[in-house]
């Protein structure tokens, strides 16, 4: 099976992180997790381009990209992590997860305290790329 590859963009915003939580209900099992926002390239674009796109889609914020934090990989994906920063709209949720959004699937964007990332659902590769956006962020300051 070919894996998706797609652009994902760690934002972090007055000492929070933006993630989507997920609910998924599957024959009565209750699954949740957040996940970093972000999405498939599409045909001719480049990564930057697709993380920019999909971050306006799912969080109608316009980002600027700062930095590639890393790539991460599971079964079915191989995602390209990178730090961003907000220019400008209005977080809420949109695109696909809006219109796709119920009661067994469920999206809701989130702002999570940096300090409390270790208490969430989250894999613990991008656990470590939100850690390192953060020390980024603080060394420019």
């Amino acid at each position: 099976m070919k894996k998706r590859i797609n652009g994902r963009a760690i934002i972090i915003d007055n000492d929070e992180v933006l993630l989507m939580f997920r609910r998924k209900i599957k024959d009565g099992i209750i699954k949740e997790y957040y996940a970093i926002p972000g999405g498939g390239v599409e045909q001719g674009e480049t990564f930057e381009e697709a993380t920019i796109r999909e971050i306006k889609e799912e969080f109608n914020l316009d980002v600027e990209i700062i930095s590639k934090l890393g790539i991460v990989e599971d079964d079915n994906n191989i995602g390209h992590i990178y730090n961003a920063k907000i220019l400008g709209g209005e977080l809420k949720l949109g695109g696909e997860e809006l219109e796709f959004n119920n009661e067994s699937n469920y999206y809701e964007v989130q702002r999570i305290k940096l300090s409390d990332i270790d208490n969430i659902e989250l894999f613990e590769e991008n656990k470590e790329l939100i850690r390192k956006a953060e020390m980024e962020l603080k060394n420019e300051k």
